[in-house]
């Protein structure tokens, strides 16, 4: 592995996405250092196998398609955008069939009698998405490839098979085994990738990225004629013998990644020009700025929240328990789409969870975004979204001219913002809310033994008297 050390390297600085649940694929990733979150795929697993030609073609477009579900989902829902999505399918076949995860123990008994004394294949598609955002549009870019293992087990007995199925490990597997534990038992050999039966072939997931990643130079490539085959190219910088010329067609995908070239600034504010690799392909030094990104989005992820505090979705879902879309938009009166888009931003800020029933709000929400909460801050969301948000939308002119906004922002001098009884009650609420969690530690934080009185200023002094007097 020292050679494809330097690829896994090449996604150090990428957001890269797991989209599987699969502790065992989460294993071998990081076993060899891969920095990567995960996020199971929603992918439902109903293509129809016959409309596939050979079994992998199946376990390949599973993976495409998981990974692609992930893809789009933290695009639009999750607002953020990974660069890499790795997706993966892992199936038993015997004779051409594929073999399911057993639904019982009575079918997992079939499945493994079938296999008994038998070899069999085990392949796994591997789907690597890379993903950009243009004009707030997904683009991808999909590479994908298998790995065969052949597998053959020993002659079962009843017994052993009994036993094996008693212990509850077949129950979620593909074949109804598992080689990395209790399975292996059942093996008499393995010809080819032991990881690709685990659930992830890394050698060939290796070298797929060396070949995006480090595309050969034109001076790197040999022809070599063959007495009875046509020519074939080598590459030297992979060191694996011959490439299928099938492969050369990523080459020229994994060239439209790769145009990063230019000037780029160091953390010292100096400019300095991408350093070439030993192979000879420009490298760019600069890294994700993920803090960046944050900031750029931030705006977003505010605006969702206070949207949902205005409409009381979280009051509702407090009241009512779980609830579809369909019934959030009658109750609110705003259109399903919105009330869709709405309900998944806030799923994935977790402030909501979702489940078959509908949406629910989690613990969080229920204590600090609720109205009737009694740590409540939902009059300050309202604060914020009614007053902070229209002047921060001025705050150009107002650096410019080094004045308050408040007559463009609300067509009022900010002398006359806080006559409204309304108005003036939701901010005293508001200050209330955040100086009840915060003005025991404020307290704390001085020493105020030597004063015998304290005094209200008002505003929120009250919860600070309160706390000085405890």
């Amino acid at each position: 592995m020292v050679l494809l050390n330097p690829v896994i390297g090449k996604l150090l600085h990428k957001r890269v996405v797991l989209a599987s649940a699969s502790p065992r694929r989460q294993e071998i990733l990081n076993n060899v250092g891969l920095r990567f979150e995960v996020v199971p795929s929603w992918f439902k697993e109903t293509l129809e196998k016959s409309c596939f030609a050979a079994p992998y073609e199946y376990a390949v477009e599973t993976a495409i398609q998981k990974a692609l579900e992930v893809a789009n989902r933290m695009h639009v829902k999750h607002l953020r955008t990974p660069d890499v999505v790795i997706g993966a399918d892992t199936i038993v076949t015997i004779e051409d069939q594929i073999l399911e995860k057993p639904v019982d123990k009575q079918d997992a008994y079939k499945m493994l009698s079938r296999l008994s004394g038998k070899e069999h294949s085990v392949f796994t598609g591997v789907a690597i998405v890379h993903c950009s955002s243009k004009d707030n549009q997904l683009e991808t870019e999909v590479t994908d490839f298998y790995e065969e293992t052949k597998v053959k087990f020993a002659e079962l007995s009843e017994e052993l098979l009994w036993e094996y199925i008693h212990s509850g490990e077949p129950m979620d597997k593909a074949g109804g085994y598992g080689i990395q534990a209790l399975g292996g038992m059942l093996v008499e050999y393995v010809h080819g990738d032991f990881l690709n039966v685990v659930g992830f072939p890394l050698n060939h997931f290796c070298k797929k990225l060396a070949e995006l990643y480090y595309p050969p130079l034109k001076h790197t490539i040999h022809h070599i004629k063959h007495d009875s085959i046509p020519s074939v190219e080598t590459f030297e910088i992979l060191s694996d013998g011959e490439c299928a010329s099938s492969d050369n067609i990523q080459y020229e995908d994994a060239k439209k990644l790769k145009n990063s070239l230019g000037k780029c600034i160091n953390s010292n504010h100096t400019c300095s020009l991408p350093v070439e690799s030993q192979n000879g392909v420009a490298e760019n030094g600069t890294h994700f700025p993920s803090q960046l990104t944050h900031l750029l989005d931030g705006f977003r992820a505010s605006k969702a929240l206070f949207v949902a505090c205005k409409l009381k979705i979280f009051d509702l879902l407090k009241e009512k328990g779980n609830m579809t879309p369909v019934d959030v938009a009658k109750q609110r009166n705003i259109s399903l789409c919105g009330a869709e888009r709405l309900l998944d931003a806030c799923t994935s800020f977790d402030l909501l969870e979702k489940s078959y029933q509908g949406y629910s709000n989690t613990e969080l929400t229920n204590l600090y975004l609720v109205s009737s909460s009694e740590y409540s801050f939902h009059d300050y969301v309202l604060h914020c979204n009614d007053r902070l948000w229209p002047l921060y939308t001025h705050l150009e002119l107002a650096v410019k001219e080094g004045t308050p906004q408040n007559h463009l922002a609300f067509e009022k001098k900010g002398d006359d913002l806080f006559q409204s009884t309304e108005v003036k009650q939701r901010f005293m609420s508001a200050m209330h809310s955040i100086s009840k969690l915060t003005a025991r530690d404020l307290s704390m934080a001085f020493d105020l033994s030597k004063f015998q009185v304290v005094c209200d200023l008002g505003g929120k002094g009250s919860n600070n008297n309160f706390c000085v007097l405890k």
